[in-house]
């Protein structure tokens, strides 16, 4: 079984996901249970925040997208569908970087690099597996955070 590493499936250089702070144009957090029916109002949230600022305007697709992908994985994966757990989703602008978004949950964590490949193999039949491969593909930067607890993401 092959393995692949999220953070180096594409070709663009990889670069830290790091924003200063006294930079940012707006900083907000949304914490929900985890519920698979939180997400929409969350990503909503998001795209409405992309038309009022035009902090990654023309890139609402892909930020859609990752941010669906990744309250998914943390709800399902991290919370496992406990509704009495709670998910995290931090949303950060600057101005000269783009868009910086954490998603971060409290459960076990994961080795991104352990995970097999999405485009190869058995894997291209199964019916699940693709939204790390997605997000990687759909955002500019990715990081794994504390474990695999936290992915951060940058669209610019």
């Amino acid at each position: 079984m092959r393995h692949y590493n999220p953070e180096t499936m594409t070709a663009r250089p990889i670069s830290r996901c790091e924003f200063d702070p006294r930079e940012l144009t707006l900083r907000f957090e949304f914490t929900i249970s985890a519920r698979v029916e939180a997400i929409s109002p969350v990503v909503e949230s998001i795209l409405q925040l992309i038309r009022e600022l035009g902090c990654a305007s023309g890139k609402e697709f892909e930020v859609e997208m990752a941010v669906r992908e990744a309250l998914a994985n943390a709800i399902l994966h991290g919370a496992k569908s406990d509704p009495s757990k709670q998910v995290q989703c931090a949303v950060a602008c600057d101005a000269a970087r783009g868009m910086l978004l954490v998603v971060r949950d409290r459960g076990q964590g994961f080795d991104p690099s352990r995970l097999p490949s999405p485009i190869q193999g058995q894997h291209l039949f199964s019916e699940h597996g693709r939204g790390l491969y997605l997000i990687n593909q759909l955002m500019d930067d990715v990081r794994y955070e504390r474990g695999g607890t936290e992915i951060h993401m940058v669209k610019r």
